[in-house]
Formats: C-alpha cells, structure tokens, sequence
C-alpha cells in the first residue's frame, strides 16, 4: 500500500492542491473586496482593489493590486506544479 497507492494518491493530491489554494485566495479578494471579508482596516489584496476603484484618479492603486493578484497566482500555480513534478512517482531517475 506505501508503495504502490500512496505515492500515486499524493500526486493527484498535489496536482489538486494549488488550483484550490488559488480558488480561496480569489474569493477571498472577491469578498474583501465587496467588503464582506476581512474586518475593516486589515490589509488585503481586495481592499486595495476597493481603494484603487474608488481612487480612480490615482491608476496605480487597481493596477498595483490587479498585477498582484495576477502574479501571485500564476506562480501559486506554477510552484504547485514544480512540486506535483518533484513528487511524481513516474518520472524516471536519469543517474548519468
């Protein structure tokens, strides 16, 4: 069982892992940004989107947290996949 179904439930678990941390990572900038999520005054990637749109005259505040959001979870999403790689029970040794 450790040798054969573990190793292989793992990297299905892995593979699953990042898409889900990204899912909560945007609805919690959707929430905080609708003003539903964190307390007022905490510092969060939602509410500088607020402050960015309500500040339309200064661009850098929704852009700054528009790009991000963007990077974060594009490299969220490729370290998750470095990860699913590295623990991958298929991938073949090369000891050259």
């Amino acid at each position: 069982m450790f040798r054969h179904l573990l190793p292989n439930a793992m990297v299905a678990t892995i593979t699953f892992m990042p898409f889900t941390l990204a899912g909560s990572v945007t609805v919690l900038t959707s929430l905080d940004f609708l003003g539903i999520g964190l307390p007022p005054g905490s510092a969060s990637l939602g509410e500088l989107l607020a402050q960015g749109k309500a500040n339309l005259q200064a661009p850098w505040l929704g852009l700054t947290g528009f790009f991000v959001i963007g990077l974060m979870l594009s490299l969220l999403i490729f370290v998750g996949e470095a990860v699913r790689d590295a623990f991958d029970p298929r991938k073949a040794i090369d000891l050259r």
